[in-house]
């Protein structure tokens, strides 16, 4: 038997808890976490603020209850504030204030990341927000409810700037969204679908200011009541800030390796540079099969599955990633937009010189009526080997069962070519019978 400590109960620390506490009884874990709750789904903040879900219950998954009948010592609001990695000892401040040493034969840092907060003048001002935590999705829910603000500022046209914009004008407030892009989500699509995007947003009265900089927020006393950019001030009695994340790796030190972000450094085990300990999630790197290199790509899906490996491996089960590819979706008043490897900003960013197919059209034969909307589809893969590196596809039809597949084809490095002529099925209620994913593929050059 060994003792397991796992720093971070967030989705990639709850999935290793979880697997080693159903799998491997015999081992001791301790859990440290610095917030009150445990797994809270992150992704579901703008739809509650937006008030498309009726409240938060079912946006957790799992509690220090669970953890703790399945025989596990948790420490709850305990701040881990220095490890030992030579004595192999962690050092926490209790919730109390008292401090907390726990030993340890294997280590698991689940640190998460943390949201970008830019050093800008008037940032410290009451009703500047974050969307993070649960407790800041109850801060802007709260601020929202308030007949004195009238305007919105989110800073960020990423996923979740986009969303928490759509929550904001479904609660009835003025909402602007501010990005130094020329576009929205231009991190994952490229802007043959990103304006579409721009395009249903200003339709339902979202205010789009792209190309501007944020250079300070301003107000009267503590409160903020405008934003200033390069372009121009605006009134905005609440600004919330969507930038971006960074790996929260501060209690790496200078003793464990580190990525050029300072995301640690793991291989396929979940492994660090230093013997017996492990690093997943979003404070962590992973193994990306379109760049055929190490990224550093922050999503759910990826954190589960690194606390799932890193698990086994801890317990003595040896169990390889096999790499990821970033695949994600979003839907914003009624449009779904998927996506997965990488887009034609990431190839060239990358110095991969790829080419792309696009294809466009009905979902289902013309002949059908009802729920038969366009579809738009881009394959992009790679000028030398032709293999598979990226795809974006849109529509208002739920087509996002379909970027599985391309996922799985970067993952097996798929050529363009062999999807040609792949065995797609047709029927009328599902699709063409020349299928727009068959079209795409044919197109390619």
């Amino acid at each position: 038997m060994s003792k397991i400590v796992l720093i971070g109960a967030n989705h990639a620390g709850t999935a290793a808890a979880n697997t080693i506490l159903d799998n491997y009884p015999e081992h001791e874990l301790v859990i440290f976490d610095r917030n009150s709750n445990i797994s809270y789904l992150g992704c579901g903040t703008a739809l509650w603020v937006g008030r498309q879900i009726d409240g938060t219950d079912g946006l957790f998954y799992c509690s220090q209850d669970v953890f703790e009948q399945k025989h596990a010592k948790v420490y709850m609001e305990s701040e881990v504030v220095d490890i030992d990695y030579d004595g192999k000892k962690v050092h926490a401040r209790g919730k109390d204030g008292n401090m907390i040493t726990e030993s340890y034969d294997k280590l698991i840092l689940a640190t998460g990341s943390l949201p970008i907060v830019p050093k800008i003048s008037g940032i410290e001002r009451e009703n500047v927000e974050v969307v993070k935590l649960f407790q800041d999705g109850q801060r802007i829910n709260r601020a929202l409810d308030d007949p004195n603000i009238k305007n919105v500022a989110v800073v960020g046209a990423g996923y979740i700037g986009v969303e928490i914009a759509e929550a904001v004008r479904r609660r009835g407030k003025n909402a602007m969204l501010f990005e130094m892009q020329d576009t929205s989500l231009s991190g994952y699509y490229d802007p043959w679908f990103t304006h579409d995007m721009d395009r249903i947003l200003g339709e339902h009265g979202i205010e789009l200011h792209y190309s501007e900089a944020v250079q300070a927020l301003k107000g009267e006393g503590n409160k903020v009541s405008s934003i200033q950019t390069d372009k121009g001030e605006y009134a905005a009695e609440l600004v919330i800030l969507a930038i971006g994340f960074v790996p929260n790796s501060a209690l790496a030190k200078d003793v464990l390796k580190l990525h050029t972000n300072r995301s640690i450094l793991v291989n396929l085990r979940q492994e660090t540079s230093v013997p017996d300990v492990y690093a997943i999630g979003d404070c962590a790197t992973v193994y990306s099969n379109a760049l055929k290199d190490t990224a550093y790509i922050a999503l759910a899906t990826n954190a589960v599955r690194s606390g799932i490996v890193a698990a086994h491996n801890a317990c003595g089960t040896k169990l390889e990633s096999i790499g990821v590819q970033g695949s994600n979706g979003i839907s914003i008043y009624g449009y779904n937009m998927v996506s997965t490897g990488l887009n034609l900003r990431a190839a060239q960013a990358a110095g991969i010189e790829v080419q792309y197919t696009d294809y466009q059209d009905l979902q289902k034969p013309a002949f059908i009526q009802e729920e038969n909307q366009s579809v738009k589809v881009r394959i992009v893969y790679e000028k030398s080997s032709r293999r598979i590196v990226g795809a974006q596809i849109a529509s208002y039809q739920d087509i996002s069962m379909g970027i599985h597949m391309f996922s799985l084809a970067i993952e097996e490095g798929v050529t363009i070519d062999k999807l040609k002529l792949l065995d797609i099925f047709f029927l009328p209620h599902f699709n063409q019978p020349y299928n727009y994913i068959t079209m795409a593929a044919l197109g390619a050059q």
